[in-house]
């Protein structure tokens, strides 16, 4: 054996220590999102496999902008990020329809409550009128609260305004909150309320509108919708404020997503499609996967070790690094697998083999024209190559188009068919070429090298042989 073959060998060795590690520790790390996926190995599973939510909008109306839309699918992402959602997908279909799958959210109603509120959040004050009744209605004892009054249009809220630094009247909303707003509990009555914190200009707006209304409620509104409408003792200033009576911890952790992430620019319709997958789908999707994919392997290795004997079994130890290879470059990148790319992954299985069938082939011509197997292997690699070469470039190719076509169509399981078999396709390419060519070098100059037998040849086809030299 020569010092270059041990070399390549040693090279592979390594190769595979490293994915073999990639494969099996959880939290190995990757280039992209460093969170782990959501099953044991850390893979990333789509929503087919792994169940989920699947939502689909549309933003606007039919004057909205293409900067509209993708400022709505920014926040989108940025909520669901906040709420703790592995690995969601969020795609433009066509010009104004958003697509949202959600994986691993069971709560079709909260992912709709989430990802649909407009959460324009603002400030308003009672009319002098409205006040007057309220303070009636209190003399009498017939005050049933801000919010039922509202609700049957008793009373009439108004923009809550103050003059800014520029001398113009504004509105206090929710534009002029920090990104920094949280849920604690309240020491009194440990319920949960949201805290938040305004912007320099926000606060002198809030000192001036607290100090006209000392002793009378401040309206909070999100979306049109009443909120809280706390009695101002004092006027505030620094601009720091909570929001009570919101509920459940979980309408407050919503809440606070929602003045976090900022509003949507334009309003979402829909959901036009909804669509909950159940887990247990995904998990017997899986199981039969990988049972297809098991018996396919267990046939292929089995005729390729049976036709081509000595090349057949060094083959089947390279698929076996292939396919470790293959699913450390889906966790490294990382790919989340669907359904459709587990087909891809078993596909690019097939072309692997079809690759070593061309080599084995070739090198049995070459054996059959007399070559010494070191020859024969050398003619055998080279010629297929080609082949090998034309062929999978073809196949590149095609998924690159079916990739950009999925893209444009919101398609994600096209997409994620396309990047699956390329990737399967350019390692396929390396297991044949370099780890099969550099296992069947081991042999050359051994005993073994002149037993044709081994290499699939029976005695009709051999022919005399030059004796081999390493």
């Amino acid at each position: 054996m020569n010092r270059g073959n041990l070399i390549r060998l040693a090279l592979i060795a390594v190769i595979f220590g490293l994915c073999l590690s990639e494969v099996l520790i959880r939290d190995a790390p990757s280039i992209g999102d460093s969170s782990p996926g959501n099953n044991t190995l850390g893979m990333r599973l789509g929503l087919d496999l792994s169940g989920g939510t699947h939502l689909v909008y549309k933003a606007g109306g039919n004057e909205t902008s293409a900067e509209d839309v993708e400022g709505v699918m920014a926040i989108i992402e940025r909520r669901v990020n906040e709420y703790g959602v592995s690995e969601p997908i969020i795609q433009k279909q066509g010009t104004d329809r958003i697509s949202v799958q959600l994986p691993g959210v069971r709560d079709i109603n909260a992912a709709v409550r989430l990802i649909g509120q407009t959460a324009e959040l603002d400030f308003r004050e009672l009319t002098n009128e409205s006040w007057q009744l309220v303070q009636a209605l209190s003399a009498q004892g017939l005050f049933t609260g801000y919010e039922s009054l509202t609700e049957q249009g008793e009373i009439e809220w108004i923009p809550a305004t103050a003059i800014n630094s520029k001398g113009r009247e504004v509105h206090l909303t929710g534009e002029h909150l920090e990104r920094n707003t949280r849920v604690e509990f309240s020491r009194i009555t440990s319920e949960p309320e949201v805290h938040f914190e305004l912007t320099s200009e926000g606060a002198d707006l809030f000192a001036q509108i607290t100090a006209r209304l000392i002793g009378k409620p401040l309206g909070i509104f999100l979306d049109d919708a009443w909120v809280s409408s706390p009695i101002v003792q004092s006027i505030i200033e620094g601009g720091r404020g909570i929001i009570e009576n919101i509920g459940s911890l979980d309408e407050a952790r919503e809440l606070k997503i929602w003045l976090n992430e900022g509003a949507l620019p334009v309003a979402l319709e829909g959901p036009i499609i909804r669509e909950d997958i159940d887990p247990t789908l995904g998990a017997d999707s899986i199981r039969k996967s990988l049972i297809a994919g098991a018996v396919g392997l267990a046939l292929v290795l089995a005729f390729m070790m049976l036709y081509y004997r000595l090349p057949g079994v060094l083959a089947s130890g390279a698929l076996l690094i292939y396919g470790v290879l293959v699913l450390a470059a889906f966790k490294f990148i990382p790919v989340t697998l669907t359904l459709a790319g587990l087909a891809a992954f078993i596909l690019s299985i097939g072309m692997a083999v079809d690759a070593n069938v061309l080599i084995f082939e070739r090198l049995k011509e070459e054996l059959r024209a007399g070559r010494t197997l070191g020859g024969a292997i050398e003619a055998g690699f080279n010629r297929a190559w080609v082949a090998i070469r034309d062929s999978n470039i073809s196949t590149l190719i095609t998924c690159l188009i079916l990739w950009l076509m999925g893209r444009a169509l919101a398609e994600p399981r096209v997409m994620g068919f396309a990047l699956t078999l390329a990737i399967g396709v350019a390692l396929s390419m390396f297991t044949a070429i370099f780890i099969t060519r550099t296992f069947l070098r081991l042999f050359v100059g051994t005993r073994l090298a002149g037993h044709l037998s081994l290499f699939g040849m029976s005695r009709v086809e051999q022919i005399s042989l030059p004796k081999e030299q390493e």
